[in-house]
């Protein structure tokens, strides 16, 4: 049983992924076309609907049966897998997993499939900066019960950019966990999110802003009556 536990979410908390994402946009345009580029972004739309998580891979694969001739898709498909994902951290990522660890084991906690999510990391450089403590679950909320049991401590901190998960999680968790939302990304000013959940526990501006709080800020936050807000 450790005394604290920190949890990192990947796409734009540690990781700019609509920077990926518009890349990846740029490249299917200029690679495979326009209509092609539609096609692939509607496939991934229907997956993401029936799966729950996002399915690049299975969006080029699913395109690649309905244009079985069409070899740029293979060329777009190898970009994806190689693309420098180490280039996308957000300034301070790093730093900010570095300050947390002299307090207690770091983890970092995804969703996502079982190729893409994991090569993702690994390419990042975010997979060593946590020496391999990676847990990646098509629902990272309802999985709280296999964190414990892999992760056991007496708090937790979740640092993720959508405060759906932050809710749910504090739902589940209550005072054991102080949440942490960095506000980056399209979730993080999404207007319909922002009215819809509560605020989480201590709000940044940018994830390179964790390492300007301490360990008394990051445990105390999370307990009720205690002060919630933005901190900068």
């Amino acid at each position: 049983m450790e005394d604290i536990v920190f949890l990192f979410d990947v796409d734009n908390t540690l990781l700019d992924n609509d920077r990926v994402q518009s890349d990846l946009d740029a490249q299917l345009a200029e690679t495979c076309g326009e209509a092609t580029r539609k096609r692939y972004w509607a496939i991934y739309d229907q997956l993401f609907a029936s799966l729950g998580y996002t399915d690049y891979f299975g969006a080029f694969q699913r395109c690649r049966i309905e244009s079985p001739f069409d070899l740029s898709l293979l060329k777009a498909a190898g970009w994806l897998i190689d693309y420098p994902f180490d280039e996308r951290l957000y300034p301070g990522a790093l730093d900010a997993v570095s300050h947390v660890r002299r307090w207690g084991p770091v983890a970092l906690l995804s969703d996502g499939d079982a190729v893409y999510q994991p090569r993702k990391v690994q390419r990042s450089g975010l997979w060593r900066a946590v020496s391999g403590e990676v847990l990646i679950f098509v629902h990272k909320e309802t999985e709280l019960g296999e964190v414990e049991r892999l992760y056991p401590a007496r708090r937790y901190v979740l640092v993720d950019d959508k405060l759906r998960i932050l809710s749910a999680v504090k739902s589940h968790w209550g005072d054991r966990v102080t949440t942490v939302f960095p506000r980056q990304g399209r979730f993080a000013e999404d207007a319909h999110s922002l009215a819809a959940y509560p605020p989480a526990d201590v709000a940044i501006t940018k994830i390179g802003d964790l390492g300007a709080l301490d360990r008394e800020t990051l445990e105390s936050s999370g307990s009720r009556g205690s002060n919630k807000g933005e901190r900068r």
